[in-house]
């Protein structure tokens, strides 16, 4: 059976006995969250973070079996009996929130103490915005390529900022002489198509038994909208174990904004100990 990828982040000579996993969004993979993890642990050394890597990212094996947001729960899932779970905490970012919410309604183990949730509606969204472009980005410029920064070349005159086509470009590997993506765009599409449809907000609504629910949204994120807001706020007020905290930056809020975000964590983050 395969287990994701991942790097495990601890503070130097500590004991954690807590566990956070992290899960990127699309396109992305494991390294992009390692600052935020490296200065999480610093300040709260009874953390541990697991960095993990999607399906079909980073350094994580695509699946012969569809590529959905419910397969990459059971991933997560996988990945958290490895390492002795389940996990305390589950974070997810984008696509990766949603994957997180899925995680936390799975019947056939116990769930997190806490799911993070940043910057992801709950509900289904149509197709389109800036990760569908990138699709089209990714089979337009297919590469092989001479070297990373003709990668993100590439990108860039898919009309991307240059700073995005650096980014998409870690999302190359070196083959032979030349570099190619690891990102295969049919798996892309299949986990975008079915992550845009997915309506997860029964994990909200009805969080399990023992379970906290925790919504970040970016204020200049559209990502969580108006009435998504209201609706989470309501269950907030019912439930007592959701919680939607708003924090200044936009939809990349660990890199807009990492020491609101990092504050954020380094109170709420709580748990019992393993």
């Amino acid at each position: 059976m395969d287990v994701l990828h991942h790097e495990f982040v601890a503070a130097p000579g500590a004991s954690p006995g807590r566990l956070l996993v992290v899960l990127h969004g699309i396109y992305g993979n494991a390294r992009n969250w390692t600052s935020v993890a490296a200065r999480l642990v610093r300040e709260r050394p009874e953390w541990a973070v697991a960095l993990a890597d999607l399906r079909g990212h980073g350094k994580s094996p695509g699946w012969t079996e569809p590529p959905t947001v419910g397969a990459c729960a059971r991933d997560v899932m996988r990945l958290e009996e490895q390492l002795g779970g389940p996990a305390d905490a589950v974070l997810g970012h984008s696509l990766g929130g949603k994957v997180a919410l899925l995680r936390a309604r799975q019947r056939d183990g116990p769930p997190p103490k806490q799911v993070w949730v940043v910057d992801a509606g709950p509900g289904a969204a149509r197709l389109g915005g800036g990760a569908w472009r990138m699709l089209q980005a990714l089979r337009n410029c297919p590469g092989p390529f001479a070297s990373r920064a003709a990668a993100a070349e590439a990108i860039a005159r898919q009309g991307f900022d240059d700073a995005v086509g650096r980014w998409m470009a870690t999302n190359t590997r070196r083959s032979g002489d030349a570099w190619e993506w690891r990102l295969a765009a049919g798996e892309m599409e299949a986990l975008l198509r079915d992550g845009l449809g997915t309506n997860a907000w029964h994990a909200i609504e009805r969080p399990r038994p023992g379970l906290s629910v925790h919504v970040v949204k970016a204020t200049e994120s559209r990502a969580v909208s108006p009435v998504a807001v209201r609706r989470i706020r309501a269950v907030a007020r019912r439930t007592g174990r959701v919680h939607l905290h708003e924090v200044a930056g936009g939809h990349w809020l660990h890199v807009d904004n990492p020491d609101g975000l990092h504050l954020l964590l380094a109170r709420e983050l709580h748990g019992v100990a393993r």
